[in-house]
């Protein structure tokens, strides 16, 4: 299957902002975009352009996109399964992706960057209500429980990145540290969402 084999952290320079796929390094001042906060590439600290309006709404797609770790069919097949629910098309289509399953590994703080979330279902390291799931794209309900299996328990990475979250961040999550152990309560409000991007803008590109 494709995938993305560059260095991630050009990503980053490349939208101007952090968009955390580098896990721990992200916080610490070795952080690229805190060194060289402009775009990648030998005219990347140049004067550019102005950008037009389809470049804006470019760029907001590719952050969204980029910052979950999607390829660009998984994310229009998100955007088309968005547009036939009810409600906003924006709003269900970050709804849809903070419902994936290594997005919430993340969240709970088993994995410090999606990437890491992805690794650990790939590997058979997540139970989700007492079936072992290694489908990273799985989309989970209300109520269901999210486990690290018996065996994996003394995971260092694990361990390492729960130390880095606060207890009950998300308000749609509850984790349980001790038994390594969490449950997504319920899909969450856009307006809950930390998600520093404009998902009006990626409607108004699929719309022309």
């Amino acid at each position: 299957m494709a995938r993305y084999t560059d260095s991630v952290c050009k990503l980053c320079r490349r939208e101007r902002q952090k968009l955390f796929l580098k896990g721990q390094k992200c916080f610490t001042e070795k952080c690229p975009i805190d060194v060289r906060n402009y775009p990648p590439g030998q005219h990347g600290n140049s004067r550019r352009a102005k950008v037009s309006e389809y470049g804006v709404q470019l760029r907001e797609k590719q952050k969204i996109k980029r910052l979950y770790g999607l390829l660009e069919t998984q994310f229009e097949n998100y955007f088309e399964k968005a547009i036939k629910q009810k409600g906003i098309t924006g709003e269900n289509l970050v709804k849809i992706l903070e419902s994936r399953l290594d997005n919430v590994v993340y969240r709970l703080g088993f994995a410090s960057s999606r990437k890491q979330a992805r690794q650990l279902i790939k590997h058979r390291h997540i139970i989700v209500n007492d079936h072992l799931v290694d489908i990273p794209s799985f989309l989970l309900s209300a109520g269901d429980i999210i486990k690290i299996k018996e065996k994996s328990k003394k995971l260092d990475l694990i361990h390492s990145s729960l130390k880095r979250v606060k207890d009950s961040t998300y308000s749609w999550l509850s984790v349980d540290k001790a038994s390594l152990s969490g449950t997504f309560l319920q899909v969450p409000e856009r307006a809950d969402v930390p998600l520093n991007a404009n998902e009006q803008l990626v409607v108004e590109l699929y719309s022309k």
